[in-house]
């Protein structure tokens, strides 16, 4: 297999421009005319870059386990960083189509629960450091990012309101309803199945819930789990204009044809009006604890300060 599927002058132009990235080495290439899409992008990754600069003080090196969440497609020479609640579950099954060397046709024929299983798809940090160094200078490396507070409703509302999830249930509702409820009764002490969104709130502000270790991923801050300041990104997809950067993605990388983004399911997607109903019980004074707690990517992907926010 070769290391990508584009055509031979399109890898030449990637490899063959040191120091710059693949991104960059297309736009100095006459197959790409610009376009107000390419300009988007260009926009994007100047803002991320500038925050970058004006807040990270001194850059630190990558560990291996900074890179548990960058999938690998060797074929089209493709880094995609997954964030949970941000379409990660159908970016992950286009993954496997695009690596599954002819095993999946269509992503949507791939069960949701097969494209979390950690065999199917390769991390970077399973690669050795020259195979990671090679990779992170060659490959085009993307994220897609939502409204920090959006995502921040939706792993709630998924987590902790649906009721097969029991095993969010069990280890973080219990914790949470001891923590955070006064006179919880013994079955919610047991179950963990009725965490309101204030007592969620609570425990990611909770000083303990810091010192226990990172976040889990579904409610981790973008910049922890993909590290923007410090891998750069030839491509910031958001969720608000999924199907447009889905298809320019896989368009750059010359993904055959037939490869299709899936078009998103509206009926229970969580949207801003009721982002906005889920902070009305919650005081001025959380709110913008909660708000400093993911600044940073509010900063970093060029998001407003919600408009329902009583933090003014």
């Amino acid at each position: 297999l070769t290391p990508f599927s584009a055509s031979e002058e399109m890898r030449s132009t990637w490899q063959g421009k040191a120091g710059r990235s693949p991104l960059q080495a297309l736009y100095e290439s006459d197959q790409f005319e610009q376009s107000s899409l390419q300009a988007v992008h260009q926009q994007r990754r100047e803002m991320l870059s500038n925050v970058c600069s004006r807040y990270t003080r001194k850059r630190r090196l990558l560990q291996p386990d900074d890179l548990r969440h960058l999938v690998v497609d060797d074929t089209h020479g493709l880094l995609y960083c997954y964030v949970p609640k941000v379409a990660c579950t159908n970016w992950k099954r286009v993954m496997m189509v695009l690596t599954g060397q002819g095993k999946y046709q269509d992503p949507l024929e791939i069960p949701a629960h097969e494209a979390h299983v950690p065999s199917n798809l390769r991390t970077l940090s399973e690669y050795s450091v020259p195979e990671i160094n090679y990779r992170l200078r060659s490959y085009l490396k993307f994220v897609f990012v939502r409204e920090p507070f959006e995502r921040l409703v939706s792993a709630y509302r998924n987590k902790f309101t649906l009721s097969y999830n029991t095993a969010f249930h069990k280890r973080y509702g219990t914790k949470i309803i001891r923590r955070h409820r006064q006179d919880p009764s013994d079955r919610a002490l047991e179950r963990g199945d009725d965490v309101r969104f204030e007592e969620f709130v609570y425990y990611l502000l909770d000083p303990q819930t810091q010192q226990e270790g990172p976040f889990n991923e579904h409610w981790e801050r973008v910049h922890s789990l993909c590290h923007p300041c410090i891998i750069h990104y030839d491509v910031v997809g958001k969720y608000e204009t999924l199907a447009e950067d889905a298809n320019y993605i896989l368009q750059l990388v010359g993904a055959d044809t037939s490869v299709k983004f899936p078009a998103s399911s509206k009926t229970t997607r969580t949207t801003d009006d009721m982002t906005a109903r889920f902070f009305q019980n919650i005081s001025p004074f959380y709110q913008r604890r909660l708000f400093n707690l993911y600044k940073m990517d509010y900063l970093l992907f060029n998001y407003s300060i919600p408009s329902y926010l009583r933090i003014r």
